[in-house]
Parts: C-alpha cells; sequence; structure tokens
C-alpha cells in the first residue's frame, strides 16, 4: 500500500518542489512545522494535513511558505487499479481540526483512522491509519492495528523501546517495520519526550511499477502516463497552459 514516506520538506526558500504531475497514487503532506504553498492547475490549497488523490492526473507546485524551517512528512499511497484513473480529489484540514486525544502522559493526533475512540474525518480508499504520537517521559502504551494491516513506526524525536520491553531503544529518524498481525506497544524510558508516526494500511496485493512521480501495474501503464503527460491528454489537459505561479 505504502509507497514511500519522505521527511523531505525541511526546506527554505528559494529550495521547494516547484511543477511536477502526479498519476496512480495518493500523496498525504503533514507538515510539523511552517508551511508549504501548494498550487495545482485545478486551483486547490492546502493546510497543515493534505490528502491529495493524485487519480488520473494532477500538476501542482510545493513551495516552502515562509524564510523559517518548513518541516514536514509526505506519505506516498498507492491506490489500486480500480482507482488509478479517477478523478483527482482533495482532503485538507488545518492544525486546529486535526483530531486529537490524551490519556496517561501520551498524545496522539489522528491524521487517518483511530486512536483512544477517536477518529479521523479524512476517507481513505484503501483502510489506512496515520497516528503521529507523542509519550512524555515514564510513559508506556498499547495502540492496535488491525491483523490484516501492514505498518511500520517512524521516529521523529527522542528515544523509545518498541514491541517487547527488554528491546533496545531506537532513536529519531529510524524506521521500525511491524510484523503482520502485531499491535504496537512502546515504552519512554528516556528523561525526554518521545514522537512517532505509526502507518498502516490494508496491502493491495497488486503489481507495482514505478517511474518518478508515476505509480502504476504495469509497464504499459507507465508509458501512457508519460505519453499523455507529455501530449496534455486523459486527465493533463489543463497542464498545457498551467503554470504556478
Amino acid at each position: 500500500m505504502v509507497q514511500l514516506l519522505e521527511e523531505a520538506l525541511g526546506v527554505s526558500p528559494p529550495a521547494g518542489f516547484p511543477d511536477h504531475p502526479h498519476r496512480g497514487f495518493e500523496t498525504v503532506t503533514y507538515m510539523l512545522q511552517g508551511g508549504v504553498t501548494h498550487q495545482d492547475f485545478a486551483g486547490h490549497n492546502a493546510g497543515e494535513v493534505q490528502w491529495m488523490t493524485a487519480g488520473r492526473g494532477i500538476v501542482h507546485s510545493e513551495m516552502p511558505a515562509g524564510i523559517g524551517p518548513n518541516t514536514g512528512l509526505q506519505l506516498w499511497i498507492n491506490l489500486s487499479s480500480k482507482d488509478k484513473m479517477i478523478e483527482p480529489k482533495y482532503q485538507e484540514l488545518l492544525n486546529s481540526d486535526i483530531p486529537s486525544a490524551t490519556k496517561d502522559g501520551v498524545e496522539v493526533r489522528i491524521i487517518a483512522g483511530e486512536a483512544m475512540g477517536v477518529h479521523s474525518p479524512v476517507y481513505t480508499r484503501t483502510p489506512t491509519m496515520y497516528l503521529d504520537f507523542t509519550l512524555k517521559p515514564n510513559t508506556q502504551y498499547n495502540q492496535k492495528i488491525p491483523e490484516s494491516y501492514n505498518a511500520f513506526v517512524y521516529i521523529l524525536q527522542g528515544e523509545g523501546v518498541f514491541g517487547i520491553e527488554k528491546s533496545s531503544p531506537a532513536s529519531a529518524h529510524h524506521i521500525l517495520v511491524l510484523s503482520p498481525g502485531d499491535g504496537l506497544s512502546v515504552w519512554n524510558k528516556s528523561s525526554g519526550p518521545l514522537r512517532f508516526v505509526l502507518v498502516g494500511g490494508l496491502p493491495l496485493n497488486e503489481p507495482v511499477v514505478q517511474r518518478g512521480p508515476f505509480v502504476m501495474n504495469t509497464q504499459a501503464e507507465i508509458n501512457k502516463a508519460m505519453e499523455d503527460y507529455y501530449y496534455g491528454k486523459n486527465g493533463f489537459e489543463m497542464a498545457k497552459n498551467w503554470r504556478s505561479k
């Protein structure tokens, strides 16, 4: 299901991601600090969370919104073969609209899915969970994960023990892949906060062929996506005369 997770938005002007196309998957941009100015040929903007379904085609730009550090995560989520050519769609949340919950020194922000009885309003075509946890020192938490999901943890800040209490601690900027059917148990035994994201979803079990900004099921579909973008057709018609400002 998940194609890519990047902590690659730690940029300041004039750096950024100018006009570029996508087809066949979804991008989830989650800003941790600062912001990104998003423009596309359909006239959409973005909040701190943007769940963009590229579908049959979109051309957009993502540029830092201010001079200071602009840090975030971008997750690529594959679409099933039946959804790869749907019309582009957007779901956007401002920082103040992201659901959250707190219990016993553990805070979670729910980008997608459910935690502590709180549900995200984001609709996911493929069943998906995307949770941002912060644990105070000397706290512990257990999060249920559906047995059918694949899941992983990406540590943003601090150091934690994951899986079983006797495991060695893992630190920031490491990814931990969970075994199928496992829930998540985590302990923060350090003197500082632990922050990580938990991402999981139902596997599509379909072939994946990716080239640059296109994710399809076959090489022939990739070739077609490149041709459609070049000639401005089959979803890329508006790209012919559009440039970001």
